[in-house]
């Protein structure tokens, strides 16, 4: 669990390092997740066209804990001459400032300039192979027949994989109790052995045991079926009270509040020519990323109404953080 401790420590200590870092000519894309997830892929697969673009050196840095926190900071904070991107998920942009409030040591939605959507991670809603459910009609069907038996799991307290069932729970007036594992690997495993009902995850986590025959993906938490999973339907599809349901994680680029608009659009630029290529966009769908173009003005809007969504859901489930 993070705490206030963690949290404003390690912003400092990440604040120090963005200063020290924009005296030299380096464009840093900057991601708050350890190497080898779809955050730490998303910047890598920048890095060459903003080098041949820019003409500068560019390079990538983990700047790992607090939930993406020390880096959405180092960003934040950092002098507004477009050297730091942010490479980042909803959580530390329209998650976490529901959650920790007073305590966040960056305003996201004031101190960093969006540049582009990198695409959405729709969540993914898994059952047991063993479980008689295939469709989102026959889930609730079978959440109505066992009603207050049911369970889900996520990744953690406050995650988009969470707010993912809440939302179900407000939409459709289930009770399908929450149950939070350290991480998206057991959130899943424990649905294969029946520790719980269903969860909601990434494609990318469940991946290997769909492969492997053991879980069975019977809905997405976006409003179309996934390139991903065409055979799939939406939740939303599930049940009347559902119509119109959507809850993503997504991916996304920033910078430093402040950058002048030209540098800004400029990146966009840059951005959105590489995700637009083929074998590019192959990538990111093997993470179960869906990529969408947008415009700096396009995602800021989007960033906003995400953090109005991701509000009232925390606000209606009561969702709390010890800190």
């Amino acid at each position: 669990m993070l705490t206030r401790r963690v949290v404003m420590a390690g912003a400092g200590a990440a604040l120090v390092a963005g200063r020290a870092s924009a005296q030299d000519q380096t464009v840093r894309l900057v991601a708050g997740f350890p190497a080898g997830g779809g955050i730490d892929l998303s910047a890598r697969l920048l890095v060459d066209p903003f080098k041949e673009a820019l003409g500068q050196p560019v390079i990538v840095e983990n700047r790992v804990g607090a939930a993406g926190m020390i880096a959405a900071a180092a960003v934040a904070k950092a002098p507004p001459d477009g050297r730091m991107i942010l490479v980042s998920t909803s959580g530390e942009i329209a998650i976490s400032q529901h959650l920790y409030k007073e305590k966040m040591a960056y305003d996201p939605l004031k101190e960093l300039a969006p540049i582009t959507l990198i695409g959405i991670v729709p969540n993914v809603v898994i059952v047991s192979s063993a479980t008689p459910v295939r469709t989102p009609q026959e889930l609730f069907a079978y959440i109505k027949a066992n009603e207050g038996k049911l369970s889900y799991s996520s990744s953690g307290i406050g995650n988009p994989q969470q707010l993912c069932g809440e939302l179900m729970n407000i939409m459709a007036g289930t009770k399908v109790l929450h149950v939070p594992y350290r991480g998206a690997a057991p959130s899943v495993t424990g649905v294969a052995s029946g520790d719980v009902t269903m969860t909601f995850t990434s494609l990318a986590a469940a991946q290997g045991l769909l492969q492997a025959g053991k879980v069975r993906a019977v809905a997405v938490t976006s409003l179309e079926r996934m390139p991903q999973l065409p055979d799939v339907e939406p939740l939303q599809n599930g049940s009347p009270g559902l119509k119109g349901y959507e809850l993503l994680n997504w991916f996304g680029l920033f910078t430093t509040g402040g950058t002048p608009a030209a540098v800004v659009n400029r990146y966009n630029e840059i951005a959105t020519k590489r995700l637009a290529e083929p074998r590019i966009a192959e990538l990111l769908s093997a993470q179960g990323i869906v990529p969408r173009k947008m415009s700096p003005a396009e995602f800021g809007a989007f960033v906003e109404s995400e953090s109005r969504k991701f509000a009232t859901v925390i606000e209606k489930a009561k969702i709390k953080l010890e800190n």
